[in-house]
């Protein structure tokens, strides 16, 4: 694997609590996996556990990925994802918040992207492990960093560099939302009227900056609901579907602010992740250019920030 040196210079962004509508939400739906109704591909996956180890392949139609978790020293792991002809591989050590992530041709080793055809085949391998591996920490270390790292990479944009280092340290390079995923006193379920609000999630695009009010949402997060997968939001009552380019929207459902597409596997409410959303879930397209810097900005949350629950 290649090693990279890097520094990352992190700014937090502190926001407040929006205002409650005086309406209730949709009782609570089944959630499926993926952002913006996304259709996951269908496959098998077929893993095998051992001590310090998580290792498989996942076969959809005529496709296969392989893929290996291991833990190389204690509390550090390697993953490697084959899927395509393409490499990619992380080396991370999540008690000192550091990874080493890349990605490369199998055939000669060059550098390389992810492109559609690859994000769609990997985020089908990560719905597949969300599905069959134990929620949270309950899963073993080697298969919930192949989960993280996997979807990290299904939701990949081509415009980002796969070779890259990535840091994080809880209050610098990641901020924790926990409170704002509970309604109505729970992490699940409907929030009937007891919203817990939270302002803004935020982008920046080519509509305007951070302080555009057109690029902020007011966001009720946590596993609340979902609409074919979709999420809520609110004009003259809950509509399905996503507003693009609002003023301040209220907006709640699909695990709004998880990391990961939709409600993945583990429970990690943040800053970056919500903003990430807000993003994505706002006009933009899940591997849009456009939102590459809230996607860097929240991939050590995806891989190293603790679950809520």
């Amino acid at each position: 694997m290649k090693r990279l040196v890097a520094v990352l210079a992190v700014s937090l962004t502190f926001a407040a609590c929006g205002e409650q509508p005086e309406v209730e939400a949709p009782a609570a739906s089944p959630e499926i996996d993926g952002e913006q109704a996304a259709v996951v591909r269908e496959g098998t996956l077929s893993l095998q556990e051992a001590a310090g180890l998580a290792e498989g392949r996942f076969v959809s139609g005529d496709d296969t990925v392989s893929f290996r978790s291991r833990e190389v020293e204690p509390g550090v792991f390697s993953v490697e994802v084959s899927v395509n002809g393409l490499a990619l591989s992380a080396l991370m050590d999540p008690a000192n918040g550091a990874g080493a992530l890349d990605g490369f041709a199998e055939a000669n080793g060059a550098d390389t992207q992810l492109v559609d055809q690859d994000r769609a085949l990997v985020a089908a391998l990560s719905a597949a492990l969300n599905r069959d591996l134990p929620e949270g920490d309950a899963a073993a270390p080697a298969a919930k960093y192949l989960r993280r790292s996997v979807s990290l990479w299904a939701q990949h944009p081509t415009s980002v560099e796969l070779e890259r280092t990535v840091l994080g340290e809880q209050g610098r390079g990641y901020t924790m939302l926990c409170s704002y995923a509970k309604c109505n006193g729970s992490f699940g379920g409907s929030c009937g009227s007891a919203w817990n609000w939270y302002s803004y999630a935020q982008h920046d695009c080519q509509h305007g900056g951070f302080t555009a009010t057109i690029n902020q949402q007011i966001a009720q997060l946590g596993n609340h609901g979902t609409c074919s997968g979709d999420e809520y939001y609110y004009s003259a009552g809950w509509k399905c579907g996503e507003p693009d380019h609002w003023s301040r929207p209220k907006v709640y459902g699909n695990c709004f602010g998880r990391c990961g597409g939709g409600c993945g596997g583990d429970t990690q409410y943040t800053l970056d992740a919500t903003n990430h959303d807000g993003c994505v879930r706002n006009g933009h397209a899940l591997a849009s250019a456009y939102c590459d810097d809230q996607f860097t900005s929240a991939s050590d949350d995806e891989l190293f920030a603790g679950n809520c629950y």
